[in-house]
C-alpha cells in the first residue's frame, strides 16, 4: 500500500532533519563530538525512555553477577556510547578518507586478514554493534574490494545520502533482499570482502533461536548459508573508541569454524559465541539497547 502524501511530505521533512544533524556534526572535532555524546547518554539515563528500559533489561540478564551499583554505571556507559555512535555518523559519513583513518591508531589482528585474503576466496566480516561499527565498512572499503549489505532505513528519504557516503570510498552497496544476497555471493567468489552485522535482528524466517550469554536470541543463519556457498574465509572485526577523542583501536578476531556448519543450531551458537568474545572487548561500548 503506498503511503499517503502528509507520510511522504513527514518523511522528507524527517530525512532532512536528520542529513542536516549528521553534517553539522560532521563539522566537530572527534573530541567534541564524543564530549555531545556522553551529554546526550547522560540525558538518555535520566529521562524516561525505551533506549534505557531495554539496555537495563539486557545488562540485569546478561550481567547478573555485578552488584546493582555496577549494572547502572554500565548502563549509563552503554547510553553514553551509543550516543556517540549516533554523533559520529557525521564524520563516518562525511570526513575524507585521510582524516578517517588518521583516526585509526592501531589494528590488532591484521596477520589475520592477510592470511584470509590470500586464500582468494572472498572474506566476510562480522562486526557487531560495538564501538564505531560505522567505520569498519570504511576500513574494508578503502584497503579492498567491497561489497556490503545494508538494511534499508526506517526513513527511506534518508536512504540515498546514507547509500552515498557508504559507498563513497569504491564499495558496492547493495540491500538485504534475495538480489543483494546474490550480488554479495557473486562479490565473495570474485575475491572481494563483505562485511555484515551479525547480531542484526534477521525477522521470523531469516533465523532461528540460538544462545547469547546463555539465553536464547534469534540469530540470523543468513552468515552460514553464504560461507557454505562460497567457501569464503570468516573474520570478526570491533572498531574500539577510545576515551577522550583519541582515536580507534581496530580489533580482528578469528572465527569459530563452526560458524559455516550446515546445523543451523551450531552455527548460531558459534555464531554468537564470536560475538560474545567481541563484546569483552569493551562491553560498555555494546549496543545494549538493541532487542
Amino acid at each position: 500500500m503506498s503511503k499517503s502524501k502528509p507520510q511522504q511530505n513527514q518523511q522528507a521533512w524527517l530525512g532532512t532533519l536528520l542529513k542536516g544533524i549528521i553534517k553539522l556534526c560532521s563539522w566537530m572535532p572527534l573530541r567534541l563530538s564524543q564530549a555531545l555524546g556522553d551529554f546526550i547518554g547522560w540525558l538518555l539515563y535520566w529521562v524516561p525512555n525505551s533506549n534505557r528500559r531495554i539496555s537495563e533489561i539486557n545488562i540485569q540478564q546478561i550481567y547478573s553477577e555485578l552488584s546493582s551499583k555496577q549494572q547502572t554505571a554500565l548502563v549509563k556507559g552503554s547510553l553514553k556510547q551509543a550516543a556517540k555512535a549516533f554523533i559520529e555518523l557525521g564524520s563516518a559519513w562525511c570526513w575524507p578518507s585521510k582524516r578517517l583513518m588518521d583516526r585509526v591508531v592501531d589494528i590488532k589482528g591484521k596477520e589475520l586478514v592477510d592470511q584470509a585474503i590470500a586464500r582468494e576466496k572472498g572474506v566476510i566480516f562480522l562486526g557487531p554493534h560495538i564501538g564505531s561499527w560505522e567505520l569498519i565498512a570504511t576500513y574494508l572499503s578503502l584497503h579492498y574490494p567491497s561489497t556490503i549489505l545494508y538494511r534499508p532505513p526506517n526513513v527511506p528519504s534518508i536512504e540515498t545520502f546514507m547509500v552515498q557516503a557508504r559507498a563513497r570510498f569504491s564499495a558496492k552497496m547493495v540491500a538485504t533482499d534475495a538480489r543483494g544476497v546474490r550480488s554479495l555471493m557473486k562479490a565473495l567468489k570474485n575475491n572481494e570482502v563483505s562485511a555484515i552485522l551479525p547480531d542484526q535482528d534477521p525477522g521470523k524466517s531469516g533465523g532461528v533461536y540460538a544462545p547469547f550469554f546463555d539465553r536464547p536470541a534469534r540469530t540470523m543463519t543468513l552468515v552460514s548459508k553464504l560461507l557454505q556457498k562460497t567457501d569464503s574465509a570468516c573474520l570478526f572485526a570491533v572498531m574500539e573508541r577510545l576515551p577522550k577523542g583519541q582515536g580507534y583501536i581496530l580489533h580482528f578476531l578469528p572465527a569459530d569454524e563452526g560458524v559455516a556448519s550446515t546445523d543451523s543450531d551450531v552455527a548460531t551458537a558459534a555464531l554468537n559465541k564470536g560475538v560474545e568474545r567481541c563484546i569483552t572487548i569493551a562491553p560498555e561500548q555494546y549496543l545494549w539497547s538493541y532487542k
